[in-house]
């Protein structure tokens, strides 16, 4: 196919200039090797293509069908191509990135910013979801990349290290007085305790964290959203696990108070994922560099 797929773009580009001179001249060719390809093109399909005029060359009713379906199909072809130069250029293309919604606002935001001054062509496709959707929806290729909280323990996933991020938990003016002195995991553990959702891998995370330390978690109320967690901690309702680097602005306005602890939860990281098995597409390849650079 490969060997006939030349014959043709030879066929299509005499069928276009009625000359076989004129052809070997846009080709690169010698008449008599475009002549020689031309023959064994007709051998080959057992058919007469063109036939010879005092003009040059022009078309039999067999030719003239074929050339129809093989020129649309050359211009296919060459249009492929070109928007495979356009997709390594990053002129054109989509990025579909997964990610949490707390950390889509609180980290990646200015990073798709970056991104989309630089190649604002390229076009942005966000997927909001748990780690562990993410996760799949990568590995299923739903998606190009996903940013996760981490640890994820996947052998089909690359992941890349972005950010550090700390657990830690905050609680409002009415529970300030009964948190002045460090206290241990099992004296926090008899407060009402404000966690994210079973399924999210920071909670997961922070439990792990407590049951090593022989403590099981007991919250009281389990929320979906991180910045539901600082609310509520805000109007008293109990004390919360929360990220510190995206709970800033509830700290330094002292509107929540980081709890003190004896031993305090060890850092993790916020990742980037993708698929081991696959290369990374340009754009993707692009955008995880931004990324690295944080």
């Amino acid at each position: 196919m490969m060997v006939k797929l030349e014959l043709y773009r030879i066929f299509c580009e005499v069928a276009k200039q009625k000359s076989l001179s004129k052809a070997a001249s846009i080709l690169f060719m010698t008449q008599p090797a475009v002549s020689q390809s031309i023959m064994q093109l007709e051998r080959e399909l057992g058919l007469r293509l063109f036939t010879r005029t005092s003009r040059g060359v022009m078309l039999t009713n067999e030719g003239s069908m074929l050339f129809e379906y093989i020129n649309s199909a050359i211009n296919l072809i060459s249009k492929g191509e070109e928007k495979l130069d356009e997709w390594k250029n990053l002129s054109s293309g989509e990025l579909k990135i997964g990610v949490g919604d707390t950390i889509s606002r609180c980290f990646l935001l200015p990073y798709l910013e970056k991104f989309h001054k630089a190649y604002s062509n390229i076009k942005l496709k966000i997927i909001n979801s748990t780690t562990l959707e993410l996760c799949a929806l990568v590995k299923s290729g739903e998606i190009d990349i996903a940013i996760c909280n981490l640890p994820i323990e996947d052998p089909a996933l690359e992941i890349i290290q972005a950010m550090d991020i700390h657990d830690i938990f905050v609680c409002g003016e009415a529970y300030r007085d009964k948190l002045l002195e460090p206290m241990s995991l099992e004296e926090l553990n008899h407060f009402p305790l404000i966690l994210l959702e079973p399924k999210s891998n920071s909670r997961r995370y922070v439990e792990r964290y407590f049951l090593s330390k022989g403590v099981t978690i007991k919250p009281e109320i389990e929320l979906g959203s991180h910045d539901l967690l600082l609310e509520f901690s805000r109007i008293n309702l109990g004390i919360s696990c929360v990220i510190k680097e995206f709970s800033q602005e509830y700290l330094k306005k002292e509107i929540l108070f980081e709890v003190s602890l004896e031993e305090s939860i060890p850092k993790r990281s916020i990742g980037i994922c993708f698929l081991k098995s696959v290369s990374l597409s340009p754009t993707s390849a692009k955008f995880v560099q931004i990324l690295k650079n944080v």
